[in-house]
């Protein structure tokens, strides 16, 4: 969002309002800042005391009353030390912070905006601020303080923690209703209580924080993933490779990833050599092609490390579920190539990516954008040219891919230019998840060459892909897209086998053996349960086939099919199940 947006301003204006409501509730408050979100806005306050989800209500009935007043925001600029001396005599330590910031700067002057009542003109309230507001406090849309949480001041631990109190603001009424909808669904597919409730993965105290264990349910989905990636690639030419966990430290410095993840690094000792575990695959793939003389009649080389794992140390408080963890799983990959083979790798890339997106139902809605340098080229690594014939190529590609398309200024890497696809998933939310980058940084700090057709050395370029990002990652956003209830080729269960009676139990033997035979995952359920407790306990694990037995099923050698996700239903022999399921 710009500063002219109107979105911007009505969420920008909502902000001032919930901290003019703030100061009335609570006179002593200190005010820090409250910037417009992506669905909303937030604002953070030093407080006399720790709010509850019960003092939320009481401050949006009073930021009601301010709308009703439709007070005017009314901007002005200050001289920067009557500026100070007006937040001193306050006691707004956080609002002299960041004028003191902006003198340092060389800055004279800094904008305070005021609301006025437009009756009689008095002045409910001043925020130091940059701009961007509706014309009067009752144009602030529709919104709904959502809730507390903690911040440090500035994002520092070392600093203060202030109390920040999100609110979800829209223009319309019915966007913001479309929103809360979403966020209820959304908690429904909550993938931590999904992952539970489906015996997916654990976390454990004494394992450690963000390090998940995944059960032989959530493997079945780790692997199904991982096996259809490498089948995508193995026939696109990939090579698979594998790489330690650790490494000297090094490798990194000369990468420049040392400096990158500073101290997200995990250190190991060992007995004569000190190590780190590795925080990116790229610089240990980069030594298995600097491990040999490269010919151009060798390019493309393609690597392919699934999983890629590597571990950061992320602070405890950003961790959460499978979104955010220490240990993370790539599906990693890199291939080197001439400048000349750009244009047809990237489309083979992208193939990969439309059908593995495709696939789960995701390419139907999605849009990629292609960053490239801004005005300044100085900024970026690597020559003119170089830049020019990569973007151009990277521009080429995905309009012949037919890819819906951004191309985003200013928004290229300092090593090279890149894809990066967004997904929206089942309710609606954005995901950032395949990407391809390309990288001169790489090939330059490592010396990397290949012989030309001129028997001269060149340069290769880079090309990292990722299809999912990360396993871990992919598997959230997939528990949540599917609400649990996974494709049939992806599902821990794809086939629960029910009988209606006891009596058939022999038949259903039978069915499980066939479909053991054939690959097809299968359960067979407790016979001596009831049809309507199977056929339950079926649902609440979302398996998504059950194959109800009963005396036509055995006298006529076939299976009742029903599917969870449609709950359709048909009678058929065992061979066209499995052929569906296969080709599922």
């Amino acid at each position: 969002m710009e500063k002219n947006d109107r979105l911007y301003k009505i969420r920008h204006s909502a902000a001032h309002v919930l901290a003019q409501a703030v100061l009335d509730m609570f006179p002593e408050s200190k005010l820090a800042f409250g910037p417009p979100v992506k669905d909303g806005f937030y604002y953070d306050f030093e407080l006399p005391r720790s709010l509850t989800p019960e003092d939320l209500p009481i401050l949006e009935k009073k930021m009601k009353k301010i709308q009703a007043q439709r007070q005017k925001f009314h901007g002005r600029t200050v001289d920067i030390d009557q500026a100070l001396d007006f937040y001193n005599q306050m006691g707004q330590v956080y609002k002299v912070d960041k004028i003191q910031e902006l003198k340092e700067q060389g800055e004279t002057e800094v904008t305070f905006y005021e609301n006025i009542l437009p009756q009689n003109g008095d002045v409910k309230f001043v925020d130091l601020c940059g701009g961007g507001h509706t014309d009067h406090t009752g144009d602030i849309g529709f919104y709904k303080l959502a809730k507390i949480a903690g911040a440090y001041f500035r994002g520092d631990e070392n600093n203060q923690m202030l109390t920040r109190i999100y609110g979800y603001c829209y223009e319309t009424k019915q966007e913001l209703d479309d929103h809360l909808k979403m966020l209820r669904e959304a908690e429904k597919r909550d993938h931590r209580k999904l992952g539970k409730e489906l015996d997916l993965y654990v976390m454990s105290e004494l394992v450690g924080p963000g390090l998940p264990l995944f059960t032989p349910r959530g493997m079945v989905v780790r692997d199904a993933i991982q096996d259809y990636l490498w089948e995508l690639h193995k026939k696109n030419g990939y090579s698979r490779v594998l790489t330690p966990h650790i490494a000297k430290i090094d490798l990194y410095e000369k990468s420049g990833h040392a400096a990158k993840f500073g101290d997200q690094l995990f250190k190991v000792k060992g007995k004569d050599t000190d190590f780190v575990m590795k925080p990116m695959n790229c610089p240990h793939h980069m030594q298995i092609f600097d491990s040999q003389i490269r010919s151009y009649k060798d390019l493309p080389i393609k690597y392919f490390e699934c999983p890629g794992t590597v571990y950061r140390d992320e602070k405890s408080g950003q961790l959460s579920g499978l979104t955010r963890v220490r240990m993370i799983s790539q599906d990693d990959g890199h291939l080197f190539c001439a400048l000349n083979q750009i244009e047809e790798e990237i489309l083979t890339i992208v193939d990969i990516i439309k059908t593995f997106y495709t696939r789960i139902g995701m390419f139907s809605d999605y849009w990629v954008s292609l960053s490239v340098r801004g005005e300044d080229k100085t900024k970026y690594l690597g020559s003119e040219e170089v830049w020019n014939k990569s973007e151009a190529a990277l521009e080429s590609a995905a309009k012949r891919a037919n890819l819906n398309f951004e191309r985003m200024e200013d928004e290229a890497a300092f090593y090279g230019p890149k894809l990066d696809f967004m997904f929206k998933d089942a309710i609606g939310r954005e995901w950032q998840l395949a990407t391809i980058q390309l990288d001169f940084n790489l090939p330059e700090r490592f010396d990397l060459s290949f012989v030309n057709e001129q028997g001269e050395k060149e340069r290769p370029v880079v090309v990292h892909r990722a299809i999912c990002g990360s396993l871990e990652r992919f598997m959230a956003v997939m528990i949540e897209h599917t609400a649990g209830a996974f494709p049939a080729w992806m599902a821990p269960v794809q086939a629960d086998i029910i009988c209606v009676s006891e009596v058939f139990k022999d038949y259903a033997k039978q069915v499980m053996e066939t479909l053991k035979e054939a690959d097809v995952r299968a359960n067979m359920m407790d016979y001596t349960n009831s049809l309507g407790k199977n056929v339950r306990e079926s649902e609440k694990a979302k398996v998504p086939f059950k194959l109800i037995i009963g005396e036509n099923e055995v006298k006529d050698k076939t299976v009742t099919v029903r599917e969870y996700n449609t709950g359709k239903q048909e009678t058929m022999n065992l061979e066209k199940f499995i052929k569906h399921i296969q080709e599922s």
